[in-house]
C-alpha cells in the first residue's frame, strides 16, 4: 500500500508541475471576442452601422449578399478617415471616442468600445475604402484579422467598408445561421431601428441588389415612422411625450384597439440607442 501510494503521489506531483496556463494567440483572442461581439450578420451591419451613424453621416446605404454570408458593404457620407486612424481602427480596443476614465460617464456615441472591427476582421476578409476631408482615399485589405494592403486610393469623401465571407474560417460558427429570410430579418430589423433613431439619416437597404428599404432623410419622427409602418399603423397610433427630473420621454403608443398580446412589438431608444430592458418594457405595458 505504502509503494502504491508513493507511486501515486509522484504522478501527481508531476501532473501539477506540468504547464496548465497558457497565454492564447491573438488570432485565437479576435475570435473569441468575436463571439462577443458578432453573433450573426445583422450585428456586423449594426456596429458598421453604428461607426457611420458616429462618423455624422447623412447618407448610410447597407448593400447585402447572400443575407450577409457572403458581401456586407456599408458605405457612407460621413467624416472618413486619415490611412494612419484606418489601420489603427483594427487594433484592439482603438477608439476615437474615449481618453480617459471620465469619458466613460459622459458617452454620447454608439460605439465607443473599439472592438468591432478587429473583431469581425478575425473572422472575414474585409477591404475598406476611406477619405477625409484634407487626405488622400486609403485602401486596405484584410484577411484573418491581418493587414495584406494598404495603398493610397481614389475615393469620395467618407467611408466604405466589405465585410466578405463572414463566418469562413469559423465553420460551427457559420453552420448555425438561419435560413436567408431569417437573416435578412434580422439585418432590417437593425437598418428600422436606427432609422427611426436617426431620422435625420438617408437610409437603403438591399439585397441581392433588390431594393427592401429606401428611408429619405426628414426632420419629423412621425414621418420616419410612417416610411416604415405606412399609413395604417400611424392612423393607429397616438403622439405621447412628458418631462420629469430631467428625463424627456417621446413617442407613440397604439390605440387600445390596435394593441397585440405580446410585448416583443415594443421598441424603446434611450438617447437614440435601441435598447432591450424588462423593467422599462413592463411599465410602459
Amino acid at each position: 500500500m505504502t509503494n502504491l501510494f508513493l507511486i501515486y503521489h509522484d504522478f501527481y506531483v508531476g501532473a501539477l508541475m506540468s504547464p496548465k496556463i497558457n497565454i492564447l494567440p491573438d488570432t485565437l483572442i479576435n475570435k473569441i471576442a468575436a463571439g462577443e461581439v458578432v453573433e450573426r450578420p445583422a450585428s456586423v451591419v449594426k456596429e458598421l452601422v453604428e461607426n457611420s451613424i458616429d462618423a455624422k453621416s447623412t447618407e448610410i446605404f447597407v448593400d447585402i449578399i447572400n443575407a450577409g454570408r457572403k458581401l456586407i458593404r456599408i458605405s457612407d457620407n460621413g467624416e472618413g478617415m486619415s490611412r494612419d486612424d484606418a489601420l489603427t481602427a483594427f487594433e484592439k480596443h482603438a477608439t476615437s471616442k474615449i481618453n480617459k476614465e471620465a469619458d466613460l460617464f459622459n458617452i454620447t456615441t454608439l460605439g465607443f468600445r473599439g472592438e468591432a472591427l478587429p473583431s469581425i476582421a478575425s473572422i472575414s476578409r474585409i477591404r475598406l475604402i476611406t477619405r477625409s476631408a484634407d487626405t488622400a482615399g486609403t485602401l486596405i485589405e484584410m484577411e484573418e484579422g491581418k493587414v495584406k494592403k494598404a495603398s493610397e486610393t481614389g475615393a469620395a469623401a467618407g467611408t466604405v467598408i466589405e465585410v466578405f465571407d463572414l463566418f469562413y474560417n469559423t465553420p460551427a460558427r457559420l453552420k448555425f445561421l438561419k435560413s436567408d429570410n431569417t437573416e435578412m430579418s434580422h439585418i432590417s430589423a437593425v437598418i428600422n431601428q436606427q432609422a427611426i433613431a436617426n431620422p435625420h439619416i438617408h437610409f437603403r437597404l438591399t439585397n441581392n441588389k433588390k431594393e427592401l428599404l429606401n428611408l429619405s432623410s426628414t426632420t419629423d419622427l412621425y414621418q420616419r415612422i410612417y416610411q416604415i409602418y405606412g399609413e395604417d399603423f400611424m392612423n393607429n397610433m397616438l403622439s405621447i411625450s412628458g418631462k420629469e427630473d430631467g428625463i424627456n420621454i417621446y413617442g407613440f403608443v397604439s390605440k387600445p384597439s390596435f394593441n397585440r398580446a405580446e410585448r416583443n412589438h415594443i421598441d424603446i431608444f434611450l438617447n437614440k440607442r435601441y435598447i432591450k430592458n424588462n423593467v422599462i418594457t413592463r411599465a410602459v405595458y
